[in-house]
């Protein structure tokens, strides 16, 4: 289940936009409002804790995962060129309500991940992170060697996960777990 003393990240500051400050922010969150609707956010440098700012105004760019965002305080181009590479981050406490059987991404982390094999489930490792460049991908620590693959999360390949027991079940394509 999530933490709720951790944070989200929902996006990535790519650049600025225009001489304003405003922001090109790349979406890590399915929640198109996170960079709409004004109100508070925090922004995190690399190993630095985070800082707290509010969200002025935001909207997406037509047919793109980039939004574009004006936050309080930043002012100017160079000011917003300074903030390049920062995280967006919400308080995981801040999570939109969601329907029966969905999750968030966030409650896949330490997950086990389990195969079925000859009729039978088989406990194969745990679920460590998530990566999402254009594409969820699931990194999971496999048991017998602690080698960390990457799974892309799609139905095909993840049918099931079982946020209350604890567990997703994966069906690999041959190689997956070996590369």
């Amino acid at each position: 289940m999530i933490n709720k003393n951790e944070w989200l990240i929902i996006g990535l500051i790519t650049s600025c936009h225009g001489i304003n400050g405003q922001l090109k922010v790349k979406s890590l969150s399915d929640f198109e409002e996170r960079f709409l609707r004004p109100g508070m956010r925090w922004l995190q440098k690399e190993n630095e804790p985070p800082s707290k700012i509010e969200l002025i105004s935001g909207f997406k760019k037509p047919g793109k995962e980039t939004f574009i965002v004006k936050l309080k305080g930043i002012n100017t181009r160079n000011h917003a060129e300074q903030l390049k590479k920062f995280k967006i981050l919400v308080k995981n406490d801040n999570l939109p309500n969601l329907k029966k059987d969905e999750f968030h991404l966030m409650e896949l982390i330490n997950l086990e991940v389990k195969t079925l094999e000859n009729h039978e489930l088989k406990i194969i490792g745990k679920v460590i992170n998530l990566e999402n460049e254009k594409n969820n991908l699931l990194v999971i620590e496999l048991f017998k060697n602690h080698k960390k693959v990457l799974i892309p999360f799609v139905n095909e390949i993840v049918p099931l996960v079982d946020i209350k027991n604890n567990f997703l079940i994966i069906n690999p394509p041959n190689g997956l777990l070996e590369l």
